[in-house]
């Protein structure tokens, strides 16, 4: 796979560049030695393409891991103590809060990566809630976020968000004083 796209938000670039030049190598490097046509193993069986053969993001992320996994990049969970004192009457007697957490793909030296091949929601959660939120548990203090462009996107299940997106939401949502330096980087198969 290859960059096609780089977004800098909030100063993103300059962090990764300044901070984490060697770590960077690690994950152009990564990019570089996944062959995404090892990953088009995914049958549709959505009415708009039947029986095509598409790029499986599950498959996807399993590359990034073996790649990333012996590199002393991890992966950090969080249990989510979630707040009872919220509830209305006996509804605290009904929630299921057993097993939550809050997860980051990998952590290095406190820079955060997120690979995402799934939908919309979750790259905007990503950036704009859970960078933000594993900066103040003082696990990162920079992100990368990894997504598709949209020619790729294409070559996935419908539904799966891009690049191109992304960036038009960030920039026009703006920069908040909460949010975290992250470099989106937009790749192609």
């Amino acid at each position: 796979m290859r960059i096609a796209g780089i977004y800098s938000f909030n100063g993103g670039e300059e962090a990764v560049t300044n901070r984490y030049s060697e770590l960077f190598e690690e994950i152009k490097n990564t990019i570089a030695s996944v062959n995404a046509e090892q990953h088009r193993s995914k049958q549709s069986k959505e009415k708009t393409m039947p029986d095509k053969m598409l790029f499986s993001p599950i498959s996807l992320n399993q590359a990034f891991k073996k790649s990333l996994y012996p590199l002393m990049w991890k992966n950090i969970r969080v249990a989510c103590d979630y707040p009872t004192k919220y509830y209305l009457s006996d509804y605290q007697k009904r929630s299921n809060r057993k097993g939550a957490f809050r997860e980051m793909d990998f952590v290095k030296q406190k820079l955060g990566i997120e690979v995402q091949f799934g939908k919309y929601a979750f790259m905007v959660y990503n950036v704009c809630a859970k960078m933000t939120i594993f900066r103040n548990l003082g696990y990162i203090d920079t992100g990368i976020e990894i997504v598709p462009v949209k020619a790729f996107a294409d070559e996935m299940s419908t539904g799966v968000s891009y690049f191109e997106q992304f960036v038009w939401d960030l920039e026009s949502r703006g920069v908040s004083n909460i949010d975290i330096p992250v470099l989106i980087l937009g790749i192609d198969a």
